[in-house]
């Protein structure tokens, strides 16, 4: 005896519900030949009276009661099933954990999760924000899946995957002399207030870097922990700054101006695993959504504007 096929318990049942192979027919919006000649080849097939024809209409036969019956609850299993994809597809009852470091997570990640969300609508999203020193921990301890950070972690049990390359960019007050200037040089820079992070610090190291290889010895007037609290610092007046472009993705930031460095300085992103870790289906999804939004970011070019006059 053969098994019956999920299309057979399908066509088997329409025809119980239905009655009739026309009924059936209507029902799966297939042709009534096409169900009797299947009705026909599973019955012969299983060697078994499926249905008694009474009246033009096909009853179930009392000796496949039972049949009847498991066909019943294998429907219901497979509407429980679909149900499950269909929420599975929108992200229901499910968990994304991950983390970034902080100049990522202002515009860059709150962009990429807009992306997940329109994509995964009722998935939960657990946004962390860590220093690079945190990442090991956060990772290891399975508290998130990956993090997002500007600088790869060395440590043999975790794996690093460039997501970016973009540029180090000069900030100042917006009515600063030197917003006047399309591009801004670090000696320019190096003779104003600077505000910056600890260059210590992996962060506050990439952006010390086009100081140390203009040779020019770099000293702070004030310095913050977070891009976010440097970009503060300088919307208030308090002096000038060189920060990623990430940090400052925003198209409207009031306050301050925006412009390129004179000099060539770049930054990375990369996201950061478990070795050997698979990670979920939602996980991959956001890390392409960081990707495209860093390419957006960099292709946009959303310098602000100088006012009109000879360059300084």
């Amino acid at each position: 005896m053969k098994e019956l096929t999920l299309r057979q318990v399908e066509v088997i049942r329409a025809v119980m519900m239905a009655g009739t192979i026309q009924g059936a027919a209507k029902l799966l919006n297939v042709s009534a030949p096409g169900i009797s000649r299947l009705v026909k080849h599973t019955e012969e097939s299983l060697g078994i009276r499926l249905f008694e024809r009474k009246a033009g209409l096909f009853v179930p036969s009392s000796e496949a009661e039972t049949i009847f019956e498991i066909v019943h609850q294998v429907h219901r299993q497979m509407e429980n099933l679909n149900t499950a994809v269909a929420a599975l597809k929108k992200g229901e009852d499910v968990r994304l954990s991950f983390a970034s470091a902080p100049s990522i997570a202002q515009f860059i990640a709150a962009r990429a999760i807009r992306g997940v969300r329109k994509r995964f609508p009722d998935l939960f999203i657990d946004l962390n924000i860590l220093k690079i020193e945190e990442t090991v921990d956060y990772l290891l301890l399975d508290r998130g899946e990956f993090v997002v950070m500007s600088s790869p972690i060395d440590n043999p049990a975790l794996d690093n995957v460039l997501l970016a390359r973009g540029r180090l960019v000069a900030i100042v007050p917006e009515n600063h002399p030197l917003a006047a200037k399309s591009s801004i040089s670090v000696h320019d820079l190096a003779r104003e207030d600077f505000v910056g992070v600890d260059p210590r610090d992996p962060y506050g190291a990439i952006l010390a870097q086009p100081f140390a290889e203009a040779g020019i010895p770099l000293r702070y007037a004030m310095r913050g922990r977070f891009a976010q609290t440097v970009v503060s610092l300088v919307r208030h007046g308090l002096g000038v700054a060189v920060i990623d472009e990430f940090s400052v993705a925003e198209v409207y930031m009031p306050g301050v101006a925006r412009r390129p460095l004179a000099e060539s300085a770049g930054i990375t992103a990369w996201v950061v695993s478990r070795k050997g870790r698979q990670l979920s289906s939602f996980a991959e999804y956001a890390i392409e959504r960081f990707r495209r939004e860093m390419a957006a970011a960099i292709a946009r070019e959303s310098w602000d504007n100088p006012p009109r006059g000879p360059a300084a």
